[in-house]
């Protein structure tokens, strides 16, 4: 078998998807997930020490990012821990959803 034949082989196992572009925007994905964790804690932070509140939407924010990375995980390797992990970082994601957006509702009143 010649180089051309291999790499030919190679194309039809991978799609046409190249493995080093798959783990590049794997990197990216998780550079901006963690980019926008530590902008929500930022932000988080400077709403409680100048005497805003808490922004539970910026928790939510958070809680969505892991939950996607689980549920993705979990279905695609087929693990049970993964997928119940999504579970609980999306049920978490939805308490602090409706949270803030009663919090918005009650001080609009």
């Amino acid at each position: 078998m010649n180089k051309e034949e291999i790499l030919a082989k190679s194309r039809k196992e991978h799609k046409d998807q190249d493995i080093y572009e798959k783990e590049v925007l794997k990197e990216a994905g998780n550079v901006g997930a963690i980019s926008a964790c530590v902008l929500c804690l930022i932000f988080f932070c400077a709403q409680i020490f100048t005497g805003g509140g808490t922004n539970y939407g910026l928790w939510a924010i958070i809680f969505a990012i892991r939950g996607g990375e689980f549920f993705v995980k979990g279905i695609r390797l087929k693990r049970k821990h993964e997928i119940v992990l999504a579970v609980m970082y999306i049920a978490t994601t939805l308490l602090m959803s409706a949270t803030h957006i009663y919090n918005l509702l009650s001080a609009a009143k």
